[in-house]
């Protein structure tokens, strides 16, 4: 799908610059060029979509349904197998974020999205059929939606909505009072473009910043930062491997199709699956770019807690993986 901006990249990279493909900065710089243009196009896409679909959103009607406890936590699989089909790193998963929020859904059920949409997607599910087979596939499909979903139901129970930062808060407000007017004026697609495209730009504008500085630090670690620099430290005799495997990915950053090659090395040389599989959902879903954009959205506190749960539940399907397979 974005092959041509991948081909754009490299060309700028190494044959307009003439830089060494094997040199660091190289390796930085094509990943910046060909992740920033990635991801801004795929956030201008799902702001865009995501403007229209919370313009005809019930928002009301949706918070109360949620909010009723009916659903006896099938809201929270639902958004973690939503995030399962949902191509976006944890980078672009960001505005779809903001999008359940402004739609009146629970952030807890949004956290499960969050979580579950870059640890597990399509291209993942089929690297890792291929390279650890179906049964391990299974298994890490299982249990990355039940990370989402016990995640989610943990965050929900803590409260955290007002720890959403004042720029969400007041989006949120702004959402209502949109959808309210839309409403009484009954408008058509056609009227509330307008609206909706100023709204992709506030958006836009508010966390582009964040998301430039995000993937220049991805790229310097993935230029940077050698692949067996961490393996020393994953041993399978060390039973502190998984907290350590984990804590020591959140520095990195990557999808899931670009480190399971990583994770297919590391097992080779003796690394225990489950101590692996934990590092790169560690790599995915508590990268350092990805807090730094969500500095945008919540507090910092927010964030501690939101990597706090995710890590401990990174680390106890670590473990396990390791005793199951």
């Amino acid at each position: 799908m974005f092959d041509w901006i991948e081909n754009i990249s490299e060309y700028l990279v190494f044959e307009l610059l003439g830089l060494n493909s094997e040199s660091h900065i190289a390796q930085a710089l094509n990943f910046f060029i060909y992740d920033s243009t990635k991801i801004i196009i795929l956030l201008f896409l799902v702001i865009f979509l995501m403007g229209i679909v919370n313009s005809y959103f019930p928002i009301d009607k949706v918070r109360n349904f949620l909010s009723r406890n009916k659903l006896y936590g099938f809201e929270y699989i639902m958004a973690s197998l939503f995030g399962v089909v949902t191509p976006f790193c944890s980078c672009s998963s960001v505005p779809l974020f903001i999008g359940f929020v402004k739609g009146g859904i629970p952030l807890g059920v949004t956290f499960s999205f969050l979580i579950t949409s870059p640890l597990v997607n399509e291209v993942a599910i089929g690297l890792f059929l291929g390279l650890f087979g179906l049964k391990t596939t299974i298994i890490y499909i299982v249990s990355g939606v039940l990370l989402g979903t016990v995640s989610g139901i943990i965050l929900q129970r803590l409260k955290l909505e007002s720890y959403l930062t004042p720029w969400v808060k007041e989006l949120l407000t702004n959402a209502q009072k949109e959808q309210d007017r839309f409403l009484e004026e009954k408008q058509s697609l056609k009227q509330r473009l307008p609206v909706i495209w100023k709204e992709v730009l506030t958006i836009l504008k508010g966390i582009l910043p964040y998301v430039i500085v995000g993937i220049a630090i991805g790229g310097l670690m993935h230029g940077y930062i050698p692949e067996g620099f961490f393996a020393k430290y994953m041993d399978k005799d060390n039973l502190f491997a998984v907290p350590i495997a984990t804590l020591l990915a959140i520095p990195m950053y990557s999808n899931a199709s670009g480190i399971l090659p990583v994770v297919q090395v590391l097992v080779a040389k003796g690394i225990s699956l489950g101590t692996a599989i934990a590092f790169m959902m560690g790599v995915v879903g508590l990268s350092l770019p990805e807090a730094m954009l969500l500095k945008k959205v919540m507090s910092l506190k927010l964030i501690g807690i939101f990597f706090s749960v995710v890590t401990f539940c990174i680390i106890i399907s670590g473990y396990l993986f390791n005793i199951i397979l």
